[in-house]
């Protein structure tokens, strides 16, 4: 699997991918935006990030940002969410007809399929660097139906699109999946590994390779970690936008929002 197939995009998706992603639960498009367009968002993010580490906000619609240092000693934002809500460059992006395409992999008794730019966190900025001041290298095993559960609520078919803005080079670390897995029980969902403190590679596990301007999809069932970089400074920063394919109720976030249990967890973890 680590030679998995990468598609190009189309409107709609062809059968090719349909059936890869019904299988394995994840797809991979080159050339999703161009480079151009990777620059301009990342000169965005600066500007906003900025903006919010001069303001010391701490939360947005209950969820925590997580600040940490550059190499260059700057603060600096590495989870970053809602941030379309923060610029109409990013809230105009969301807008894309393409992402619409994705719909059709929820299935087919999904109801009122939607990108989540203002539910469960939102369009979030990950931003990885590894320095002895990161609080962000790693993430530990976990699906995305955690959300549901802290809700009380049943878990509904989702997806979570991953528009890379940098190149994963080697030892870099990056998104490590186990295919299949978003076909498991719930006790799976809830009990195949422990929730964000389990780093350890998978005999299973898959690594996406991506390059700037990629999109990834993957089912919100799906196990998956983000491992970290066996090099230090620069060359460790890797930079990620994912945003929700949603369906089912409506369940819209905003200043008033509480923060979750496993959030205040989740940002604890370094």
């Amino acid at each position: 699997m680590e030679n998995y197939p990468r598609f190009e995009f189309s409107d709609p998706l062809g059968s090719d991918p349909l059936e890869f992603f019904a299988k394995h639960g994840f797809l991979h498009f080159n050339n999703f935006i161009s480079r151009e367009t990777v620059s301009d968002i990342r000169a965005e993010i600066r500007v906003i990030e900025d903006k919010f580490v001069e303001r010391q906000v701490e939360k947005i619609n209950g969820v925590p940002i997580k600040y940490g240092t550059d190499v260059d000693g700057r603060k600096f934002i590495q989870r970053f969410p809602f941030s379309s809500q923060q610029s109409p460059l990013l809230n105009e992006f969301l807008q894309d007809p393409r992402l619409q395409a994705l719909f059709p992999l929820l299935g087919d008794d999904a109801e009122n399929p939607r990108v989540g730019h203002n539910e469960k966190d939102g369009l979030v900025v990950n931003h990885y660097i590894n320095t002895e001041l990161s609080k962000f290298i790693r993430m530990g095993w976990h699906t995305d139906c955690l959300r549901d559960v802290f809700y009380g609520k049943k878990i509904m078919p989702m997806l979570n699109v991953g528009i890379h803005l940098t190149d994963a080079k080697p030892g870099q670390g990056g998104l490590r999946i186990l295919p299949g897995t978003h076909k498991q029980t719930i006790f799976g969902v809830l009990f195949k590994k422990p929730y964000f403190l389990d780093h350890r590679p998978d005999k299973n596990e898959v690594g996406l390779q991506t390059r700037a301007g990629d999109l990834t999809v993957h089912d919100g069932r799906l196990w998956h970690r983000v491992a970290q970089s066996t090099v230090m400074g620069e060359q460790s920063r890797r930079q990620v936008m994912y945003v929700p394919i949603i369906s089912g109720a409506y369940a819209i976030k905003n200043e008033k929002s509480p923060t979750l249990i496993y959030q205040h967890f989740q940002n604890m973890v370094r």
